[in-house]
């Protein structure tokens, strides 16, 4: 007897509103069909029936969708002010835009002359081309260090295009002042909505342009607003008060030392000492004065007129008010802690006057007793940076071919070399140079004004050179020829190319060192003659110039 088997049921043909969901297709596509089986709607089953369904749903969905209305255009961006960029140095702008960074063999890395390009071209105050407006924001949202240069140069027009492009969303976050010629177009009215409606990055670019020029409007726009500020939002606030700190910002700054945020205090307590006359810094010259004095104990002759120290046995409330942090950082002693906090924030020309009239460079030279001698110098290291003071740099600088230097630290030395002028501070880098090498140069070169002065320039260039000729490799000196690359005078160039020929290797040098420093050296030459050739650029048609 034969048996008609009974056919499987097949699943009709559904309407496209019958369908699957949406989701439901997803979830299919997820775990797959062999787990979550599918049948089209032609009874097909597998993989390719849920592709086919989703792509009939898609060709539904797209056709069934209604045009949406058109967003409105935004504001026309105001009209560009500055001369537009000399023709050559827009098209080097381009190559320098569309460069990516190579460290290898002896060509220049472009993608670090366009700092150097931006703030020339800042410096003509030119107009950017505007079909390199994305190029550079592009630039600047990949590197922060670039963001101030490219933003000042962008103008109003690229924060215009900014505005339409949510990728470049840090302009709106990114402290900037803008340009002079946007700045003198800023009414009071404008100021005032703006502090209390922009964004966090605008009012510090607001409150630092305003502080310039006008300092009593600018802590006129803090007042209202302080109290209700974030802590991290006051610190930088104040911070804006830094330029131009003068006595009429004392009650400002004393009212701050009582601030609810730890950070607001302490910088409150730092600007105030800052102001030698004011009521802090007296106060602090009272302690400090009371910690270091004349020794008055009996001593050989070779210890004569040294200096004695009494750190403070505790740190109380009016310590702690007047900026004194109380707990010491990890393997720091209490009392070396305040004692260096009290003598850092006293006035410098304290010590002179306590002392009999003895100069700062005679207080220097004195033995300090019981060990205190490094506590002390670094205290005052720390107030001569702070003050800004260049005779107690000198003094605690020393020469820079000395054995023994009076600032132990090299940090230490790097900071005391700002506070004195640009000229002065590169002669001294370039004595320590030819003393020492560059073995401890990087810091102290990071410090110095750019291009470096022809003295500072030559000693760099014959200390590479030594060291090309101890057969050494020139890795080791990678961040003094990273900064050599952008500090140097293109002027160099020539004495620099006569030493690229002028090396033989030694029975002491590293295998192939030569041919490495051969490299390294025409790179820098490379990199000069560019330099030259940017600046001849931006230089040759400066709107300066022009009627």
């Amino acid at each position: 007897m034969s048996v008609t088997p009974t056919p499987a049921p097949r699943t009709p043909p559904r309407s496209p509103e019958s369908g699957p969901d949406w989701e439901d297709l997803v979830t299919t596509a997820l775990l797959g069909t062999d787990r979550r089986p599918f049948t089209g709607a032609d009874g097909a089953h597998g993989p390719g029936a849920l592709l086919d369904e989703a792509a009939l749903r898609t060709v539904r969905r797209r056709a069934g969708l209604l045009p949406a209305a058109a967003a409105p255009l935004p504001a026309a961006v105001a009209a560009e002010a500055r001369p537009p960029l000399p023709e050559a140095a827009r098209r080097r702008l381009g190559q320098l835009l569309g460069a990516r960074g190579d460290q290898r063999g002896s060509a220049p890395d472009l993608t670090e002359l366009l700092p150097q390009w931006l703030e020339r071209a800042n410096a003509h105050g030119y107009a950017p081309p505007p079909e390199h407006l994305p190029a550079l924001l592009d630039a600047a949202r990949g590197r922060t260090d670039l963001r101030p240069a490219v933003l000042a140069f962008a103008g109003v027009r690229g924060r215009w295009l900014a505005e339409q492009n949510r990728e470049w969303s840090f302009v709106r976050r990114t402290i900037v002042a803008p340009p002079a010629h946007e700045a003198a177009t800023s009414a009071p009215e404008d100021d005032e909505r703006l502090w209390g409606e922009g964004l966090f990055a605008e009012r510090v670019a607001l409150l630092a342009r305003v502080r310039e020029s006008e300092p009593e409007r600018a802590r006129a726009l803090l007042g209202p607003t302080w109290a209700k500020e974030r802590a991290e939002d006051r610190l930088l606030f104040l911070d804006c008060l830094r330029p131009g700190l003068s006595e009429a910002d004392e009650p400002f700054l004393e009212a701050a030392l009582d601030d609810r945020g730890r950070n607001v205090r302490a910088l409150a307590a730092e600007l105030l000492s800052s102001l030698t006359g004011s009521a802090l810094a007296a106060r602090m010259a009272e302690r400090a004065r009371g910690c270091v004095g004349p020794d008055g104990a009996e001593s050989t002759a070779a210890e004569a007129g040294a200096i004695a120290v009494e750190a403070p046995r505790a740190c109380d409330a009016a310590m702690e008010h007047d900026g004194v942090v109380a707990k010491p950082p990890a393997g720091r002693g209490e009392r070396a802690w305040w004692f260096g906090q009290v003598v850092e924030a006293a006035p410098l020309a304290v010590w002179p006057e306590h002392f009999g009239g003895a100069s700062p460079a005679q207080l220097v030279a004195r033995p300090v007793a019981e060990g205190w001698r490094e506590e002390l110098h670094a205290a005052w290291c720390r107030a001569a940076v702070r003050q800004g003071d260049a005779e107690w740099s000198r003094a605690l600088l020393g020469s820079p071919v000395g054995a023994e230097q009076g600032a132990t630290a090299l940090a230490e030395r790097a900071r005391l070399l700002a506070a004195l002028p640009a000229g002065e501070r590169a002669a001294w880098v370039a004595g320590f140079l030819a003393a020492n090498g560059l073995s401890e140069a990087f810091q102290l070169l990071s410090g110095c004004a750019t291009p470096w002065p022809a003295e500072l320039g030559r000693a760099v260039v014959d200390a590479l050179n030594i060291a090309r000729d101890a057969g050494s490799y020139p890795w080791s000196f990678s961040g003094v020829m990273g900064l050599a690359e952008r500090c140097l005078d293109p002027a160099e160039a020539p004495h620099l190319e006569k030493l690229i020929g002028s090396f033989e290797e030694n029975e002491d040098s590293k295998p192939a060192a030569g041919l490495y420093w051969t490299d390294v050296f025409h790179r820098l030459l490379a990199t000069l003659r560019l330099r030259a050739e940017m600046c001849a650029e931006l230089d040759g048609a400066s709107p300066t110039d022009t009627p």
